[in-house]
């Protein structure tokens, strides 16, 4: 796998896989998973924003030479994610279930919204403009940990 696309898409895919055991943990009341859950979650979807935030988009803008396209618009999406995240944090926290269903369902609509936007523009578009560097920079976003 050595198309940026290819492996960041991945990357989404095992984020929604913890996010969606997190939630349904948090709809059967059992808070010991939903917590375990959700802190590996919120670290892959954190780790996925490092990889992309330090060396996708920095390559991406240096290659294209644009700045204020699409990079700018995932790193604002990127901020209301955390936002968003630091709720459900907190509702994990207090055991309520309702706000943290509730932030789930805004998440959940915002990350589509985020992945579509990335899968459909952003990576195809890093595909074509870093095509002669993608194994390299896969391999630097793997080298990358929690």
């Amino acid at each position: 796998m050595h198309d940026i696309s290819d492996y960041l898409t991945a990357d989404h895919h095992h984020c929604d896989d913890l996010f969606a055991e997190a939630e349904n943990a948090v709809a059967n009341d059992d808070w010991q998973t939903a917590m375990t859950q959700f802190k590996a979650f919120e670290a892959a979807t954190l780790l996925h924003f490092t990889r992309e935030e330090n060396i996708l988009f920095p390559a991406f803008e240096e290659r294209t030479g644009i700045s204020h396209g699409p990079t700018a618009v995932m790193r604002s999406e990127h901020v209301e994610i955390r936002e968003t995240l630091q709720g459900m944090t907190d509702a994990l926290a207090s055991r309520n279930a309702d706000v943290y269903l509730g932030l789930a369902e805004t998440l959940l609509m915002l990350l589509r919204q985020h992945n579509t936007k990335e899968e459909q523009i952003l990576y195809p578009m890093a595909d074509q403009a870093l095509a002669d560097n993608a194994g390299v920079m896969v391999l630097e976003m793997e080298a990358l940990t929690a």
